[in-house]
């Protein structure tokens, strides 16, 4: 222990860099490590990954999915104080945080058909024999949306398959309209949430939602519980707020604390607009095969055994949803290791602890994996081992109503957060199979190094090289595959929304980054009441063996982030990324000016008209004047300015490394300031058009997609919706951001330059 306290004391005075030598193991020294620094640290990471249990994890999940824990819940009260004490038992010094928001329970719902004959739909799911959990319907919630408006409507039915903005000009193509009827739409391609919220700028009136066997049931596999998939009778609930301002819907864009103004009910406008309710698809088929006129197209067809039909009617049907509209308490758990070195710096991870009902796979399984870290980081603690950085370790309350308790937090702590976050790390559900990762893509060479150095539970590999090589496999074109095969890090995705990343990113531009495993283990158990402890050591992951993998993993990435004398960050990567952004914001560009020439050219000729099948009449779609050429000049000189600053910056930093000339640790946590102001450097005040929460104008998830993202979203969501003026308004907007990031990056060079020449500098 005195040995290891001597190199930190030595890493911490100085950043005195070595060549880039072969260390122990023929390994080369970790970015932003010294060679000595860095196996040390490698050391303590080996003694960190033999820690986690997939025994503990599986014990974990017994006590945390025992009973329904929804907010507002007793249970969820309970698993809050459980984890409170569990962080205390482990060294953190850990505390609770509550926020009073809104949150809405089922008073009275109804759904019935009322034409051609009456049918009664169950909107509940029967308990299972085998499956112990399943019978606690006393604590149960129901199967509801939250956050639809009261409503008691009786219409016609209409068919609108994933009911996404495509499917309606699909319906207006073939004469059907929505207006003044209830739809029917399936679960899927979309978030729940943008469903009610497309009915109703329609005219709808109401919405249900069902999943088809086709997306998560039979046709998938065998149902539970003779498999994964989800039974005729299991419902998906979840919230169908509009996410325009995630969290409490009375305080938008505000923490919901004591004093703060709160809207009225009525003055939300994060409510929906229509009511909403979620059936199981042995209910929808009563519905859909009642529905009579054209023939569903072949795209829309679902797995169930009828016709589809679009309607509207002769079914209609009388649907009824009234809530009460309480506030609950939520239950943050914040738990802290104050950093030895820099405690003002802090690496945040977090993974939230409600559900709808007992929750194993969602949200349970990611967070069996952050209290196994959590765990192993105190057994490091009793052997002498400290984090540089400041460990800020959350258990979320009321991510499934709407990101409600991350939202509140991060709202009430975003001063402190954009002076000290460096990198937030998410987990949600985890299950068996590959890595996926999405996050910020100054992270990405990070959590690839990271990668490389976990065990895959299933192969004799590496997690990263097995992703590699589903990359491989999974590439859609000859030119993915061979960037698959020879770019030295494999590609993280963009972070949309859907987890509690979503305010650090997305609000306050706190790089993240979203880690799971999954692939292989499947289901459609979600927010149902089967999703509990015999569904997933049964289909889930019953060793638990990769659950001790993500803890492996996220826990390395927060241990080396902690740890390391110069931030890891990696500029280049994200220029190169944000080009391909562009690159594809221009391909859409081009793509609706050729397709909207071209309808206008066949309007002119009279196509749609001479190949309309007179018995099943298409009508023509509406002409659109296809979007001018965009002025791209600004993004582009934007982008060619930070590729290169990017470049210089890398070369600083091989050169300091490679110089073996002692820097200052002053100039090193300069340097470490700054690149903590490069994510937020992204944010603009003013945020998105009509989104004004979303501040990010490289990455956000998209108004009508909901969990994916649209990178570069100015443009992109402007585009989707037509708006060209406003689409090429956002360029200089975006062009703006990267020329902020340009000049941190500028600055931190400087810094590294005048160091490593012993010179002073006037650099902030």
């Amino acid at each position: 222990m005195k040995r290891i306290q001597t190199v930190l004391v030595v890493a911490l005075s100085s950043f005195l860099v070595q060549p880039w030598i072969q260390g122990a193991g023929n390994e080369k020294p970790l970015d932003g490590y010294t060679a000595a620094s860095s196996q040390t640290e490698r050391d303590w990471e080996a003694k960190f990954r033999a820690l986690p249990s997939p025994e503990n994890a599986r014990e974990y999940m017994r006590r945390l999915a025992a009973r329904p824990h929804h907010v507002g819940s007793p249970y969820d009260k309970d698993n809050a104080e459980w984890l409170l004490a569990k962080f205390k038992e482990w060294g953190f010094d850990a505390h609770i945080e509550n926020f009073d928001v809104l949150f809405p329970t089922p008073k009275e719902e109804k759904l019935e058909m009322v034409a051609p004959h009456h049918f009664a739909a169950t909107l509940s799911e029967p308990p299972i024999a085998v499956d112990p959990t399943s019978s606690q319907s006393s604590e149960q919630l129901p199967a509801y949306n939250a956050y639809s408006i009261d409503g008691d409507v009786t219409a016609p039915l209409v068919f609108v398959n994933y009911g996404m903005p495509a499917d309606y000009e699909e319906l207006d193509r073939y004469g059907v309209s929505v207006k003044g009827a209830i739809v029917i739409a399936r679960y899927g391609h979309g978030w729940r949430g943008i469903k009610p919220k497309v009915a109703g700028e329609n005219g709808a009136l109401g919405c249900i939602i069902y999943s088809d066997p086709r997306d998560d049931g039979y046709t998938e596999g065998d149902v539970f519980p003779q498999g994964a998939w989800r039974p005729p009778t299991g419902v998906q609930r979840g919230s169908v707020m509009d996410t325009d301002y995630p969290g409490d819907p009375l305080t938008p864009g505000v923490a919901s604390v004591p004093g703060a103004k709160r809207l009225s009910l009525a003055e939300a406008k994060t409510i929906t607009k229509i009511p909403v309710l979620p059936i199981s698809y042995a209910d929808a088929q009563r519905l859909l095969a009642e529905l009579r006129g054209r023939v569903a197209p072949s795209g829309w067809r679902g797995g169930l055994p009828i016709t589809y039909h679009l309607g509207p009617g002769p079914a209609k049907v009388h649907l009824l949803m009234k809530s009460n509209w309480d506030q609950k308490k939520l239950y943050d758990v914040i738990a802290k290791i104050p950093g030895s070195d820099v405690p003002d710096e802090w690496v945040l991870r977090g993974n939230h602890h409600d559900a709808w009902v007992n929750g194993a796979e969602d949200p349970i399984s990611g967070l069996i994996t952050e209290l196994e870290e959590a765990r192993a980081f105190g057994e490091l603690l009793k052997q002498g081992w400290k984090p540089k950085r400041t460990l800020v370790y959350c258990a979320w309350d009321g991510e499934e109503p709407g990101l409600l308790g991350s939202t509140e937090w991060v709202e009430a702590h975003s001063d402190e957060l954009l002076q000290h976050a460096v990198a937030y790390f998410n987990s949600d559900t985890n299950g068996r199979g590959y890595l996926d990762v999405d996050g910020a893509h100054v992270l990405e060479k990070f959590i690839n190094s990271v990668a490389r150095d976990v065990p895959d539970p299933e192969k004799d590999m590496s997690v990263w090289e097995r992703r590699k090589l589903t990359n491989i496999e999974h590439a859609s074109t000859p030119e993915e595959r061979e960037e698959a095969r020879n770019r030295a890090d494999w590609r993280i995705g963009a972070l949309g929304d859907g987890s509690d990343y979503t305010a650090f990113i997305h609000h306050l531009g706190i790089p993240s980054a979203d880690i799971g495993f999954g692939g292989e283990s499947g289901g459609g158990i979600y927010h149902s009441i089967y999703d509990d402890f015999y569904w997933f050591t049964h289909f889930g992951d019953p060793t638990f063996a990769y659950s001790r993998a993500e803890s492996q993993l996220v826990g390395t990435a927060v241990m080396r982030l902690a740890n390391a004398e110069m931030l890891p960050f990696d500029f280049t990567g994200f220029a190169d990324t944000v080009k391909r952004y562009l690159a594809n914001v221009q391909k859409v560009l081009k793509t609706d000016q050729d397709e909207l020439r071209e309808r206008s050219r066949e309007l002119e000729e009279g196509v749609f008209n001479a190949t309309s099948d007179p018995s099943k009449p298409l009508l023509a779609p509406p002409k659109v004047d296809p979007p001018p050429f965009f002025n791209f000049a600004p993004l582009e000189n934007a982008l060619d300015a930070l590729s290169a600053s990017a470049e210089r910056f890398s070369k600083a930093v091989a050169k300091v490394q490679a110089s073996g000339t002692p820097m200052p640790a002053s100039i090193i946590t300069r340097v470490n300031r700054l690149m903590m102001q490069s994510g937020p450097a992204l944010t603009d005040p003013a945020g998105l058009p009509g989104r004004p929460w979303f501040q990010n104008q490289i990455y956000a998830p998209g108004a009508y997609t909901g969990y994916e993202a649209k990178p570069l979203p100015g443009v992109l969501e402007a585009l989707d919706r037509k708006n060209w003026k406003e689409a090429e308004s956002q360029i200089p907007r975006e062009a703006e951001a990267l020329k902020r990031e340009t000049k941190i990056i500028d600055d931190a060079t400087a810094l590294l330059q005048t160091g490593s020449e012993g010179q002073s500098s006037s650099l902030p």
